[in-house]
Protein backbone atom coordinates (compact mmCIF):
# COMPACT_ATOMS: atom_id res chain seq x y z
CA UNK A 1 0.00 0.00 0.00
CA UNK A 2 2.84 2.38 0.86
CA UNK A 3 4.57 1.61 -2.44
CA UNK A 4 1.38 2.44 -4.37
CA UNK A 5 1.06 5.76 -2.51
CA UNK A 6 4.69 6.65 -3.23
CA UNK A 7 4.28 5.78 -6.91
CA UNK A 8 1.13 7.95 -7.04
CA UNK A 9 2.92 10.92 -5.50
CA UNK A 10 5.87 10.53 -7.88
CA UNK A 11 3.50 10.33 -10.86
CA UNK A 12 1.74 13.54 -9.79
CA UNK A 13 5.08 15.34 -9.45
CA UNK A 14 6.20 14.03 -12.84
CA UNK A 15 3.03 15.29 -14.55
CA UNK A 16 3.50 18.74 -13.00
CA UNK A 17 7.15 18.84 -14.05
CA UNK A 18 6.42 17.77 -17.63
CA UNK A 19 3.64 20.39 -17.96
CA UNK A 20 5.98 23.10 -16.71
CA UNK A 21 8.72 21.91 -19.06
CA UNK A 22 6.38 21.98 -22.09
CA UNK A 23 5.07 25.46 -21.23
CA UNK A 24 8.63 26.75 -20.83
CA UNK A 25 9.63 25.23 -24.18
CA UNK A 26 6.71 27.03 -25.88
CA UNK A 27 7.63 30.38 -24.33
CA UNK A 28 11.14 29.99 -25.74
CA UNK A 29 9.59 30.79 -29.16
CA UNK A 30 8.46 34.23 -27.96
CA UNK A 31 11.73 35.04 -26.19
CA UNK A 32 13.82 34.00 -29.17
CA UNK A 33 11.63 35.79 -31.73
CA UNK A 34 11.42 39.15 -29.99
CA UNK A 35 15.16 38.97 -29.36
CA UNK A 36 15.63 38.49 -33.11
CA UNK A 37 13.24 41.37 -33.89
CA UNK A 38 15.32 43.62 -31.61
CA UNK A 39 18.52 42.52 -33.36
CA UNK A 40 16.91 43.16 -36.74
CA UNK A 41 15.84 46.65 -35.61
CA UNK A 42 19.42 47.37 -34.53
CA UNK A 43 20.75 46.08 -37.85
CA UNK A 44 18.22 48.14 -39.79
CA UNK A 45 19.36 51.27 -37.94
CA UNK A 46 22.98 50.53 -38.88
CA UNK A 47 22.14 50.26 -42.62
CA UNK A 48 23.14 53.37 -44.47
CA UNK A 49 20.38 55.28 -46.19
CA UNK A 50 21.04 58.09 -48.62
CA UNK A 51 19.24 60.29 -51.12
CA UNK A 52 17.94 58.36 -54.10
CA UNK A 53 18.63 61.15 -56.59
CA UNK A 54 21.54 61.68 -58.96
CA UNK A 55 24.14 63.95 -57.44
CA UNK A 56 25.73 66.80 -59.35
CA UNK A 57 29.48 66.45 -59.90
CA UNK A 58 31.31 67.49 -56.75
CA UNK A 59 28.16 67.25 -54.59
CA UNK A 60 27.67 64.90 -51.66
CA UNK A 61 24.82 63.49 -49.65
CA UNK A 62 24.57 62.77 -45.97
CA UNK A 63 24.32 59.24 -44.66
CA UNK A 64 21.11 58.78 -42.70
CA UNK A 65 20.48 56.07 -40.14
CA UNK A 66 16.94 55.52 -38.89
CA UNK A 67 14.90 53.07 -36.91
CA UNK A 68 12.24 51.20 -38.86
CA UNK A 69 8.85 52.84 -38.41
CA UNK A 70 6.09 50.82 -36.71
CA UNK A 71 4.60 47.79 -38.42
CA UNK A 72 1.00 48.46 -39.42
CA UNK A 73 -0.06 44.93 -38.53
CA UNK A 74 0.49 42.25 -35.95
CA UNK A 75 1.13 38.72 -37.20
CA UNK A 76 -1.37 37.14 -37.15
CA UNK A 77 -3.62 40.09 -38.01
CA UNK A 78 -6.26 39.20 -35.39
CA UNK A 79 -3.60 39.12 -32.70
CA UNK A 80 -4.00 36.78 -29.75
CA UNK A 81 -7.39 35.50 -31.02
CA UNK A 82 -5.66 33.51 -33.79
CA UNK A 83 -3.21 31.79 -31.44
CA UNK A 84 -5.45 31.25 -28.39
CA UNK A 85 -4.75 27.66 -27.37
CA UNK A 86 -3.39 26.73 -30.80
CA UNK A 87 -0.64 27.32 -33.33
CA UNK A 88 -0.89 29.67 -36.32
CA UNK A 89 0.85 29.27 -39.68
CA UNK A 90 1.58 32.75 -40.98
CA UNK A 91 1.72 33.65 -44.66
CA UNK A 92 4.79 35.26 -46.19
CA UNK A 93 2.65 38.25 -47.23
CA UNK A 94 1.94 39.05 -43.55
CA UNK A 95 5.66 39.59 -42.95
CA UNK A 96 6.15 41.63 -46.15
CA UNK A 97 4.02 44.60 -45.10
CA UNK A 98 5.75 47.97 -45.12
CA UNK A 99 8.68 49.16 -47.21
CA UNK A 100 12.40 49.81 -46.84
CA UNK A 101 11.74 52.23 -43.95
CA UNK A 102 8.58 50.79 -42.39
CA UNK A 103 7.37 47.67 -40.62
CA UNK A 104 8.27 44.04 -41.18
CA UNK A 105 9.75 44.68 -44.64
CA UNK A 106 12.23 47.16 -43.11
CA UNK A 107 13.12 44.77 -40.28
CA UNK A 108 13.46 41.83 -42.69
CA UNK A 109 12.01 39.61 -39.98
CA UNK A 110 9.75 36.68 -40.78
CA UNK A 111 8.73 33.29 -39.45
CA UNK A 112 8.20 30.20 -41.56
CA UNK A 113 7.25 27.77 -38.80
CA UNK A 114 3.86 27.64 -37.03
CA UNK A 115 3.76 30.00 -34.06
CA UNK A 116 2.15 30.10 -30.60
CA UNK A 117 2.32 33.90 -30.32
CA UNK A 118 1.16 37.04 -32.13
CA UNK A 119 4.02 39.46 -32.85
CA UNK A 120 4.11 43.24 -33.02
CA UNK A 121 6.67 45.98 -33.64
CA UNK A 122 6.23 49.63 -32.73
CA UNK A 123 8.54 52.63 -32.89
CA UNK A 124 8.47 56.26 -31.81
CA UNK A 125 10.67 58.68 -33.69
CA UNK A 126 13.18 57.48 -36.26
CA UNK A 127 16.62 59.03 -36.04
CA UNK A 128 16.62 61.43 -33.10
CA UNK A 129 18.08 60.81 -29.67
CA UNK A 130 15.42 59.23 -27.47
CA UNK A 131 13.63 57.43 -30.31
CA UNK A 132 12.48 53.98 -29.18
CA UNK A 133 11.18 50.69 -30.50
CA UNK A 134 9.33 47.82 -28.84
CA UNK A 135 9.15 44.23 -30.06
CA UNK A 136 6.24 42.32 -28.58
CA UNK A 137 4.69 38.87 -28.41
CA UNK A 138 1.28 37.95 -26.99
CA UNK A 139 -0.26 34.53 -26.58
CA UNK A 140 -2.60 32.27 -24.62
CA UNK A 141 -0.97 28.83 -24.57
CA UNK A 142 -3.75 26.98 -22.76
CA UNK A 143 -6.67 28.89 -24.33
CA UNK A 144 -8.18 29.85 -20.96
CA UNK A 145 -8.56 33.54 -21.78
CA UNK A 146 -5.59 34.60 -19.64
CA UNK A 147 -2.88 35.86 -21.95
CA UNK A 148 0.85 36.17 -21.62
CA UNK A 149 3.00 38.90 -23.05
CA UNK A 150 6.66 39.53 -23.71
CA UNK A 151 8.31 42.78 -24.78
CA UNK A 152 11.78 44.06 -25.46
CA UNK A 153 12.62 47.72 -25.97
CA UNK A 154 15.46 49.62 -27.57
CA UNK A 155 16.40 53.29 -27.54
CA UNK A 156 18.66 55.62 -29.53
CA UNK A 157 21.22 57.12 -27.16
CA UNK A 158 24.39 59.14 -27.57
CA UNK A 159 27.66 57.38 -26.97
CA UNK A 160 30.94 59.16 -26.54
CA UNK A 161 31.31 62.88 -25.94
CA UNK A 162 31.95 66.03 -27.92
CA UNK A 163 32.83 65.59 -31.58
CA UNK A 164 33.16 61.83 -31.11
CA UNK A 165 29.57 61.37 -29.93
CA UNK A 166 27.19 59.42 -32.11
CA UNK A 167 23.79 57.82 -31.79
CA UNK A 168 23.57 54.08 -31.28
CA UNK A 169 20.80 51.64 -30.48
CA UNK A 170 20.83 50.27 -26.94
CA UNK A 171 18.54 47.34 -26.20
CA UNK A 172 17.17 46.54 -22.74
CA UNK A 173 19.20 43.81 -21.04
CA UNK A 174 16.12 41.73 -20.24
CA UNK A 175 12.73 40.82 -21.68
CA UNK A 176 9.69 42.12 -19.81
CA UNK A 177 7.43 39.10 -19.22
CA UNK A 178 3.84 39.05 -17.94
CA UNK A 179 2.36 35.64 -17.06
CA UNK A 180 4.80 33.80 -19.36
CA UNK A 181 3.33 30.33 -18.90
CA UNK A 182 -0.34 31.21 -19.44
Amino acid sequence: MIVVAIVGILAALAIYGVRKYIANAKTAEARNSIGQIAKDATTAYAREGMQATVLDPGASTAVVNRLCASASNTVPANGIADVKGKKYQSKASEWNSGDKDTGWACLKFHMTEPQYYAYSYGATGSNAEGSTFTAGAAGDLDGDGVGSSFSLTGKLQKSGSGADSQLEVNVAPNILEDKPEE
